[in-house]
């Protein structure tokens, strides 16, 4: 290990001991459901769809995943927001009185506070504050372990702290690990200079364009294969990374835990008639999630932007499933996607984890037990016990395929170069060999080959159009 490596582990490793050592007051300052009404969002949006108590428990499970002690967690409804203080005048000295009887050294505020909220309600508060977006930030400081991942996350935390300039800004100097909310050296250096700021978010932009000309580099490889990509996307904790290793026998970081991914991990994988894909595991999405942060991650979120089909992972078990699959389209829409494009395939996870009658409903549903192989029905599976995994895996080829051309070919007996040539570029979905041997095949072939298809075998019949 280097002394460079040396003293950024040493800078990193207290960072869990404090947050331990943090009693943190968790507060969901949630509009209620007629003041979201007369913001003008409709009944089918996320905000109206979430129930008060999935979206304190998610804050609390924030909270959790950089290990802060949550003493508490409250609901504290906001009729109208304020714009000093966000809360009410009554309901930020009732938190108050609960702050000094608990001893809370930090409060996280499950929402989006302006610069001045926030430093009105660490005066009043007398400890500090965070919102959700600060609070997603340290997560991803964290959690990013690549290069590129690491640097994104910095650019992001840098935009997000340019104009509230409260804050210690050691973390300019590190790589890796959170960015300092919980200590720092105090008052002396609260006084931050926008100048150094702005000179480091443009040198880690000048970085970040490197990273993803690599990023391009390798996916053009990738496409001279080339193989399918199959990217799954979903809210955090929904079980994409369970799926994924089940999917490939890889062995990605998969816990019961919020964003316990960050940072896009890719393997070639076989279907079970041979197909070799790519499956990408891609970071979650979250309700509110800022749109500087989702313009960091865009580079992340390339492979799902260029993905050949896209696996949607929704927990249905989790009481607030619908609103996370409302929110998972928006950032989709964020980043491009039209969210009912033929590509996508919503995949139902955590079947285990359903009563008998939910999950007899579900499988209704979703068409389980019909010929629904090129269906786009949903598909109920579950990743830890692999139920539904065979219909799943059957319908990525189906999905595929109708994005593949097929044509009938005859092959006179002594050709066996064109033979190999069509089983190592093609799949052979059919062959017949008549009794002086000639053989009639039928193949399917992907888009980029089909042009060194035709020039080879010019008399090849069509069986098919794309689309």
């Amino acid at each position: 290990m280097t002394a460079g490596e040396a003293r950024l582990q040493a800078m990193a490793a207290p960072e869990g001991d404090i947050a331990a050592a943090t009693h943190t007051l968790v507060v969901g300052p949630y509009l209620g459901r007629a003041a979201v009404a007369a913001r003008g969002n409709p009944s089918g949006s996320p905000e109206a769809l979430r129930s008060t108590e999935a979206r304190l428990d998610e804050a609390a499970g924030l909270a959790a995943a950089i290990e802060l002690d949550v003493v508490e967690a409250i609901v504290a409804p906001v009729q109208r927001i304020r714009p000093s203080t966000y809360l009410g005048k009554g309901r930020v000295e009732e938190l108050a009185g609960v702050i000094r009887a608990r001893e809370i050294g930090l409060v996280v505020m499950d929402c989006a506070l302006s610069p001045v909220q926030q430093r009105n309600l660490e005066k009043a508060f007398g400890c500090k504050v965070i919102d959700r977006t600060g609070l997603i930030l340290e997560i991803f400081g964290r959690r990013a372990s690549t290069r590129e991942g690491t640097l994104q996350v910095e650019h992001a935390h840098l935009a997000y702290q340019k104009s509230r300039l409260v804050r210690s800004w050691t973390h300019l100097e590190r790589q890796r690990g959170g960015f300092g909310f919980l200590g720092g050296p105090g008052e002396t250096q609260i006084e931050a200079d926008r100048r150094m700021i702005q000179e480091r978010m443009t040198k880690i932009e000048r970085e970040l364009d490197s990273v993803t000309r690599t990023r391009g580099l390798h996916r053009q490889s990738r496409a001279r294969v080339p193989y399918p990509i199959v990217a799954l996307v979903g809210y955090t904790n929904a079980g994409k990374s369970t799926l994924f290793n089940t999917l490939t026998k890889a062995q990605v970081m998969a816990q019961d835990m919020l964003f316990a991914t960050l940072d896009p991990t890719a393997r070639a994988t076989k279907l079970p008639h041979g197909e070799t894909v790519i499956l990408s595991d891609t970071v979650g999405f979250i309700s509110e999630l800022p749109t500087s942060l989702i313009a960091a991650f865009r580079a992340t979120l390339e492979d799902v932007i260029h993905a050949d089909i896209l696996l949607h992972v929704r927990d249905v078990a989790h009481v607030d499933s619908a609103a996370q699959a409302e929110d998972v389209g928006s950032v989709l829409r964020e980043l491009g996607i039209e969210t009912s494009a033929a590509r996508i395939i919503e995949v139902w996870n955590k079947a285990d984890l359903l009563d008998e009658d939910e999950r007899t409903r579900l499988l209704n549903l979703s068409g389980h037990g019909r010929n629904d192989r090129d269906s786009d029905a949903p598909v109920l599976v579950s990743a830890v016990t692999g139920e539904g995994l065979g219909v799943l895996t059957a319908r990525i080829e189906a999905r595929i395929a109708r994005q593949r051309s097929t044509f009938a070919v005859i092959l006179p007996p002594e050709d066996g170069a064109a033979l190999h040539w069509l089983y190592e570029n093609a799949e052979v979905l059919d062959r017949r060999e008549e009794e002086g041997g000639t053989m009639h095949l039928a193949i399917r072939i992907a888009p980029e080959k089909e042009p060194r298809f035709l020039n080879r075998f010019a008399g090849a019949r069509r069986l098919n159009r794309v689309g």
